[in-house]
């Protein structure tokens, strides 16, 4: 039997899971589960490098995984895990980071974006060491591929140069993952409904831009109908501005039609029609997860215990991994080991 290639994939449990996040990356997800070993992780540890509520987080954890499992991972399919359920995470970073040149850290864009907007003396060392802890996510399974955006290239090609650096340094212990980036198709790139030269994102200050997935019905349509457009009335698919374009993307992404479809359908259209029919889809889309959302979090135990046999089926993984890493680097035997 050939054996499946590793994927592993993760959001942190901070913000409003959105439509970006749907169409550009949980919607993927679900499609391709079938062909790939994957590990879908809810990477708590990563919250908190910047400010946060403890309680916000142990809510945003278990909201964050029922959605996983209401959008179509399937836990039957694919290990759902919390990584700080898996020590092995903070461990194996703890050995990568030791061996992480401080300059190849001081080089991360999102470091220097973020650290930017904040006093020095408020910045935790864990926002510096982050994309090395994101290495150790996927190092310890042993990946294949990443499904990310191009937002993250910088941090997977950090990951990819640990793994070379560990290996040519204390001997072949890492899969060197390849990085999948425009691998999502269509709905890869959903922009803010209010500014669409920006990614819709769980970090908006406001929230007018940003189609949650457990938005009301009557909140989403009433986001769309503000959505920005351009001092026109009628869609010109030829020309159409930014925040035309993002919407007629989002639709596309929905539907599946093609440029005909979408031409048939909206050339000519007033703007008006354009965000009641996106608005109609984008409910149609997210209603059967807010059903089963609900279904989820209204019986915690049951998520308690998918989250629990995720956990167990990665740390058998990452278990053996360490095994490895300690050898490699001198550590004794972990006892039991």
């Amino acid at each position: 039997m050939v054996e499946r290639p590793v994927v592993f994939s993760g959001m942190q449990p901070s913000g409003d899971l959105h439509l970006g996040n749907l169409l550009g990356a949980l919607r993927p997800w679900v499609l391709e589960q079938h062909l790939f070993h994957n590990y879908f992780c809810v990477v708590d540890l990563h919250a908190l490098t910047m400010p946060w509520d403890p309680a916000a987080l142990t809510a945003k954890t278990r909201e964050l995984a029922a959605l996983y499992i209401a959008s179509g991972i399937d836990p039957q399919r694919s290990t759902l895990l919390v990584q700080s359920h898996v020590p092995e995470h903070a461990e194996l970073a703890w050995v990568l980071g030791c061996l992480t040149p401080m300059g190849w850290l001081e080089r991360m864009t999102q470091y220097k974006d973020k650290s930017r907007r904040s006093e020095a003396e408020r910045i935790g060392s864990g926002l510096f060491t982050y994309p090395v802890l994101m290495a150790a996510d996927i190092l310890l399974y042993q990946t294949d591929f990443v499904p990310v955006g191009e937002d993250q290239r910088q941090h997977l090609e950090l990951t990819r140069n640990l793994a070379v650096r560990f290996n040519h340094l204390l001997g072949e212990t890492f899969k060197v993952p390849e990085v999948r980036i425009g691998s999502m198709g269509s709905g890869s790139k959903i922009m803010s409904l209010d500014d669409p030269d920006r990614k819709m994102s769980k970090s908006e200050e406001s929230d007018q831009g940003v189609i949650a997935l457990l938005d009301p019905p009557d909140r989403i349509r009433a986001k769309f109908r503000r959505a920005k457009t351009d001092s026109g009335t009628v869609v010109e698919l030829a020309s159409p501005s930014p925040g035309v374009a993002n919407l007629l993307e989002i639709y596309r992404a929905l539907s599946g039609c093609g440029e005909e479809e979408l031409r048939a359908t909206f050339e000519g259209a007033g703007y008006g029609r354009l965000k009641d029919l996106v608005a109609d889809r984008a409910i149609a889309a997210i209603e059967p997860i807010q059903a089963r959302f609900q279904e989820l979090t209204s019986d915690p135990a049951t998520l308690d215990l998918i989250l629990a046999q995720g956990a167990a089926q990665a740390r058998e993984v990452a278990a053996r991994t360490m095994v490895e890493v300690r050898r490699r680097v001198g550590l004794l035997p972990s006892p039991g080991a």
